[in-house]
């Protein structure tokens, strides 16, 4: 199994499910798994039945779970924003800190949930401490998203730092004309948010497309149209160089009444829609989690869960 596991699939399909039920697994056998939730509308916490928040909170013997918080995102905007306030201010541009604070006034910029799950992504793939990391991510259209950020941001920080780059000739020029070539010889200036931040989101992007370090595992329901989302979703996630190499297939119904139509049809609906999966997806490896009684909600239905997840 590769070091960090993330799960996806569309809103509903029992990702959280998956992503704690094979945290349990882990942990059961003896190695240091963190669970962390990148989903904005977080359901990990309520799955484990314990309360999270942004810092690893202890679940069980060698378990931890945490939540991304959205504001770490919002911070992240925050600090590139106030950087390059500060270059404008430096070139004699009038940006004071209200000016920026007005830019947030409105509420979380937009991207700021991405932001978020990509700094937690790369805080916990640095971490050290952990055996294994999974990740339980948003559903799809948010998820997809997410992975064209890093190559986003590459572009925008780029042009960023052309603009910067270009203040800071103007600020070094004014200043040889009024204090003469010796004004030139600034000592080099410390890296900044913005650096740092490009040097993050590559990392990220790396760890997302090493196979040797990542398994994306795609949860689907046996539906048709579930079916055909996933084909298109592990498709991006391909041209994204994501390595997808096993799904799940949820909700199984396996053991049914004999006497009750209804079940044994559904039964075989499942059935039929279980050989189209492996037909669509020859080169992948199909788990069937079949459908269990009540919510895999807690503990006890986690680990029933867990014993038919190959982890």
């Amino acid at each position: 199994m590769t070091e960090y596991v993330f799960y996806g699939g569309k809103g509903g399909v029992g990702k959280t499910s998956c992503a704690a039920a094979t945290g349990l697994d882990l942990a059961g056998g003896g190695a240091r798994t963190l669970v962390v939730s990148t989903d904005p509308a977080h359901s990990l916490g309520d799955s484990l039945e314990t309360e999270l928040s942004g810092e690893p909170t202890r679940v069980a013997e060698n378990l931890w779970a945490v939540e991304a918080d959205p504001e770490a995102g919002q911070e992240t905007y925050r600090g590139i924003v106030s950087v390059l306030a500060a270059e404008f201010r430096e070139a004699g541009v009038r940006l004071d800190d209200e000016d920026v604070e007005r830019l947030f006034a409105a509420g979380f910029v937009p991207g700021s949930d991405e932001i978020a799950a990509l700094e937690f992504i790369g805080e916990y793939a640095d971490a050290e401490g952990w055996d294994y990391v999974v990740f339980d991510t948003a559903p799809t259209g948010h998820t997809l998203r997410l992975l064209a950020l890093p190559d986003v941001l590459r572009e925008s920080l780029s042009t960023v730092g052309k603009v910067r780059g270009q203040l800071r000739r103007l600020v070094a020029s004014a200043r040889s004309v009024v204090f003469g070539p010796a004004a030139l010889l600034r000592p080099d200036r410390e890296p900044d948010e913005v650096d740092a931040l490009r040097e993050r989101m590559e990392r990220v992007a790396a760890l997302l497309r090493d196979p040797e370090r990542t398994d994306f595992r795609v949860v689907l329901l046996p539906e048709t149209l579930a079916i055909e989302e996933t084909r298109r979703l592990v498709e991006r996630l391909r041209e994204f160089d994501v390595p997808v190499d096993t799904l799940l297939v949820n909700r199984v119904l396996e053991d049914v009444d004999e006497d009750c139509d209804r079940c044994a049809a559904r039964r075989a609906r499942h059935e039929r829609r279980l050989e189209r999966v492996r037909e669509t997806f020859p080169d992948c490896s199909v788990q069937v989690v079949p459908e269990l009684d009540g919510e895999a909600y807690g503990r006890d239905a986690l680990s029933r869960l867990a014993g038919r997840i190959d982890a």
